[in-house]
């Protein structure tokens, strides 16, 4: 068996007994937004110290650990907390959660992170549908022996972020009046922020807002055959937009402030989901 295929089924193996239901949505809340799990109705808590090999999130405010319970009638697991590749995980146990949230039975990954604005028309708090998205400079988790159980070797990526998805998360923006802007996402490696000439190339490319994690997981659930959709919270302009420095405290800040708004829109994308 694949070493990697089987670190899956290992991981599995130790938690099954305490998966209450078969998840349709994998839901991963990024920086700042992890106390949405709090607000559903919760079924089972697994703290990721608990599951055979897993990665441990190190960063503040990541509580670590999936929940498991009903956003509506809709059945989710949520990653409480994410592991991030700056934090010195190979790749491959960087996207094991979204894996073993697939194993799990889990239909479609909504991804949810916090990023930097690029786009000039961005502002701290902005919502940003991710239609598209760049890798830069941090390994694809495709690399090796390909996990045939799980998907082809050379996957299409011409559709990642599904329009069906995409189009309902627009739906229940505009029914909540809530303002969506639309854009490219970029992952770079961090720990550290982009600096001003990093983000110049950036928007050259074609981005619109940057961060530490996301593209990696959609690559891998995308490659499992999963439906992906993602929003990406705007904390901060970019470094050379603003002359103030970036800190995670900020991040942190604008996060609790949009986070009702954020709330809404999730939970209302999810039913939404649910019912097709």
């Amino acid at each position: 068996m694949n070493t990697g295929y089987d670190k899956i089924n290992k991981a599995y193996e130790s938690i099954k007994d305490r998966i209450p239901f078969k998840p349709k949505v994998a839901l991963i809340l990024g920086s700042g937004l992890g106390d949405y799990a709090d607000s559903i109705d919760v079924a089972e808590v697994i703290d990721y110290h608990n599951i055979m090999d897993f990665p441990i999130s190190t960063v503040l405010g990541h509580k670590g650990r999936f929940v498991f319970g009903y956003v509506g009638q809709v059945p989710v697991v949520i990653m409480q907390g994410r592991v991030h590749y700056y934090e010195g995980y190979q790749m491959t146990d960087v996207v094991l959660p979204t894996r073993l949230m697939k194993k799990m039975g889990a239909e479609i990954l909504f991804l949810t992170n916090a990023s930097g604005g690029i786009n000039f028309d961005f502002n701290a708090g902005d919502f940003m549908l991710m239609t598209d998205h760049i890798s830069l400079f941090v390994p694809n988790p495709l690399i090796g022996p390909n996990i045939d159980e799980l998907g082809v070797r050379f996957p299409d990526m011409g559709e990642i972020y599904k329009k069906d998805l995409n189009q309902i998360i627009r739906d229940s923006a505009a029914e909540l009046n809530i303002p969506l802007k639309e854009g490219v996402y970029v992952q770079l490696t961090g720990p550290s922020y982009e600096c001003p000439a990093e983000i110049r190339m950036l928007r050259t490319m074609g981005a619109d807002a940057v961060g530490m994690s996301t593209v990696c997981e959609a690559i891998a659930a995308n490659h499992m055959g999963m439906k992906v959709c993602g929003i990406s919270c705007v904390s901060n302009l970019a470094s050379g937009i603003t002359d103030k420095p970036l800190t995670h405290a900020e991040v942190q800040e604008t996060a609790d402030r949009v986070a009702p708004l954020f709330k809404k829109l999730i939970t209302e994308s999810i039913i939404r989901m649910g019912a097709e």
